[in-house]
This record gives structure tokens, C-alpha cells and sequence, in this order.
């Protein structure tokens, strides 16, 4: 791993997903993970990148304004080189052209951290994978809620996770791995 080249993105860690709504979730030491990533850029003085996801549904807990749309306080004081808001899943079609400011800083490759591993972060690993970065999705810095397909079934936040990195491996969008492992990479 190349560490002065490589960004961390997190994306979506906001509040408003601890409200009961969004249902059962997986991996409840996701955020200790993503604090620990965020701890070990900062303290490399590598560049991290905080996204946060602006709903533009009229009752949703992630619209501005809403006390759901503050990050969590596992992001406390992290000192970001850039923070903005999308209104899609991907961060690369979000408020700042992503592509282009890693670009102009050499950045090549990014870890990705975060809220909903199949949604956001799959989606932006996976536009990142096609931009031709080298990404590696932190899968224990993810978590989940359950979902019901069209059918009706419920897929479980841990099927979905276990989906979504098979997906970006199996696609070769991203490198899946664990926090440890990233971390001891460093």
C-alpha cells in the first residue's frame, strides 16, 4: 500500500441511521472500525475525505437541517481535507467533482468506510473501480440494515454485506478486506 497516495473516504457515517426506522442492522463494531481508520490517517497526516448523503425526501432523518444529517460523533474533531454532501448513493456525483480533486492531488487509490455497505460505499467503490482507481472497501467499517426485495423476502444486513463483497471482489471493482488488515498495512 502506497500511503502517500492513498485517501480515505467516509461516507454517510451521519446520525439520522441510528433511528429505530431503518431497521435491523449488521456489524455493530463499524464504527469503532471507521474511528480507527480515520485515527491512523490523521495521525499520518493522510488526506481523508468526509462525505455526508443530503436526503432531499421530505421526512427523511438525512436532510439538512435535521439533526440526523450531523455526522456521529465518531468523527469528532477529525480534521478532513474536504467535506461534502451528495444527494445519490455515489460520492462521485456528488456537491464536488470527487474524480477531479483526487486527481489534481495524485491520489490514486482510496480506502472506503462507511454507511450503507451496499449502497453508498458499494456504489462509490464501484464508480471508483470503473474511474480506475485502486479501492479497497473496508467491509468491517460498513454496516447495513435488512432489506425486502420485490418479492417481498427480507435479505439480512449481514446477506447484503456478504452480497456486496462478493460483488466488488468477484467484479474486480474493489479489494475487500478488514480493518486489521488495512491498518497493518499502513
Amino acid at each position: 500500500m502506497t500511503t502517500e497516495t492513498k485517501a480515505l473516504l467516509v461516507i454517510d457515517v451521519q446520525r439520522g441511521f441510528d433511528k429505530p426506522v431503518w431497521g435491523p442492522r449488521d456489524n455493530p463494531g463499524a464504527e469503532a472500525n471507521i474511528k480507527a481508520l480515520v485515527d491512523a490517517w490523521q495521525e499520518r497526516g493522510l488526506p481523508i475525505v468526509l462525505v455526508h448523503h443530503d436526503s432531499v425526501k421530505p421526512g427523511s432523518s438525512l436532510r439538512p437541517g435535521q439533526e440526523g444529517n450531523h455526522f456521529k460523533p465518531e468523527l469528532d474533531g477529525v480534521r478532513a481535507d474536504l467535506v461534502f454532501g451528495k444527494k445519490v448513493n455515489s460520492a462521485f456525483h456528488g456537491d464536488i467533482d470527487l474524480d477531479g480533486w483526487l486527481k489534481t492531488r495524485g491520489i490514486t487509490s482510496f480506502v472506503l468506510a462507511g454507511i450503507q455497505t451496499n449502497f453508498c460505499c458499494e456504489t462509490t467503490a464501484r464508480v471508483g473501480g470503473n474511474l480506475g482507481y485502486d479501492v479497497t472497501f473496508a467491509l468491517d467499517a460498513t454496516f447495513t440494515f435488512d432489506l425486502a426485495g420485490p418479492d417481498g423476502s427480507v435479505l439480512t444486513a449481514a446477506e447484503l454485506s456478504r452480497a456486496t463483497a462478493t460483488n466488488l471482489h468477484g467484479g474486480g471493482f474493489a479489494t475487500v478486506t478488514s480493518t486489521k488488515e488495512i491498518l497493518g498495512s499502513l
